[in-house]
């Protein structure tokens, strides 16, 4: 059967204006942030959509686009109706739409469609399928058997795990994550391994997509307190990013490294790794990364007790961060706005023994936070009650820790049970 061919969005394209692909992105990344929304908005998406290969955005980002362009309609933006989308299914070109979500989703349903829609599967590969323990759904990428050919299917598949995993994380916390996404992680190295790419910008993206994905899965390792599986797996990610030459992802891995030696006090490998990062991160031409590592070594050097040095690039990271947003923004740094600028300060401050310094950067880090992200929220007022209890301000540390108690409901977070932990011990000593 002949297939249709995509039509172009002219519409969409208008709207876009004189901003390129990814600085439209970067503008619907931002608008996404506004309404409590999380989109992996990046040049290739605004391409697929200007080209007419999604005709109908998913659920997420019809939000993002009716809150860009109030008083416009989906058809305003050149989409089609879902309903059309979702009757023409089966006889649509492979990659012509995004799924639809179900009608009227609550949370899990959107949780659940969006991990349907995670992980495309070509020819006759075998599936190495993880359960995300979110109802029955599973998640699914492409496991060579014997040499398999890597095409367009096996790279997304791998990106689009990393984008899942973040999400997850973002809702629920890591603990129940780390040990199934572990599974997609061993069937991305399993195809570098084993598959061969037609082309070298397949096998790049290939390698990237691994790095990120062994990075996310780090940190989930991170943040449950398996510290030792944290450090393997960005050891890993390092070495696919020299392998392949990769500076983004480079400075990535020594960004997670910096932060996971100075959360188990190397302080001076904190430095190092930071700085590393830095001169990776130059050529890249993204002040935020930049801000963020700045960071990282000022929490390094906060931890040496070396106060010049940690005011010094703390100074360096609020003159980045200043800079704003640019198009070579990493995607993975959709995390680090305003909130996590503070709480980032806070950890410094804390670190050289200021605590109300801290709470008022823990506090200010909490009240930036829109409460949908409801993982960081929590973490932030874990933060700002130890940071209130180290300053003496009993009541109120009390206060913000049942506060955290009370939100945890569906967060599964190591770093946060630690810190509620550790101010109840100071309160208890108090």
């Amino acid at each position: 059967m002949a297939m249709s061919r995509a039509v172009p969005n002219l519409a969409f394209r208008r709207l876009r204006g004189q901003h390129s692909p990814a600085e439209f992105a970067a503008t619907v990344r931002r608008a996404a942030r506004e309404i409590g929304e999380q989109v992996a908005c990046d040049a290739r998406y605004i391409g697929r959509v200007e080209a007419g290969e999604i005709r109908c955005p998913n659920y997420a980002y019809e939000r993002v686009f009716l809150h860009m362009f109030p008083g416009l309609t989906l058809a305003d933006l050149g989409f089609s109706a879902r309903e059309a989308v979702r009757g023409r299914r089966q006889a649509a070109p492979a990659g012509a739409s995004e799924p639809p979500a179900p009608a009227l989703p609550t949370r899990n349903d959107e949780e659940s469609d969006v991990l349907r829609r995670a992980f495309m599967t070509s020819g006759t590969a075998t599936l190495a399928a993880a359960s995300w323990g979110l109802g029955s759904t599973a998640v699914a990428i492409p496991s060579p058997r014997g040499t398999h050919r890597i095409g367009e299917a096996e790279v997304r598949a791998v990106e689009e795990a990393v984008r899942q995993i973040r999400l997850l994380d973002d809702r629920h916390g890591a603990d129940g994550l780390y040990k199934c996404a572990a599974q997609p992680l061993r069937s991305a190295y399993r195809l570098l391994d084993q598959g061969t790419a037609a082309r070298r910008s397949t096998e790049d993206r290939l390698l990237a997509g691994a790095g990120e994905l062994s990075l996310s899965v780090g940190w989930l390792a991170h943040d449950s307190g398996r510290h030792e599986d944290a450090r393997s797996h960005y050891a890993e990610a390092l070495a696919t990013a020299r392998v392949s030459g990769d500076a983004a992802l480079e400075a990535h891995a020594f960004c997670n490294t910096s932060f996971l030696a100075r959360d188990t006090g190397r302080y001076r490998e904190a430095v190092r790794a930071a700085q590393a990062g830095l001169r990776a991160a130059g050529p890249l031409d993204s002040p935020r990364l930049l801000a963020l590592l700045s960071l990282r070594e000022a929490a390094a050097w906060a931890g040496l007790g070396d106060r010049s040095a940690t005011e010094e690039c703390l100074g360096r990271a609020h003159g980045h961060f200043a800079r704003g947003h640019a198009e070579q923004d990493p995607e993975w740094m959709s995390f680090f706005g305003e909130p996590e600028l503070e709480a980032l300060e806070a950890h410094s401050w804390a670190a050289l023994g200021d605590w109300s310094r801290a709470a008022r950067h823990s506090y200010r880090a909490t009240v930036l936070q829109h409460p949908r992200f409801a993982r960081n929220l929590a973490l932030y007022r874990a933060q700002l009650a130890g940071n209130l209890a180290r300053a003496g301000r009993r009541d109120e540390a009390e206060a913000e820790a049942r506060r955290v108690a009370e939100s945890l409901d569906g967060i599964a977070s190591a770093r946060i049970r630690g810190l509620l932990a550790e101010t109840r011990l100071i309160l208890a000593g108090g």
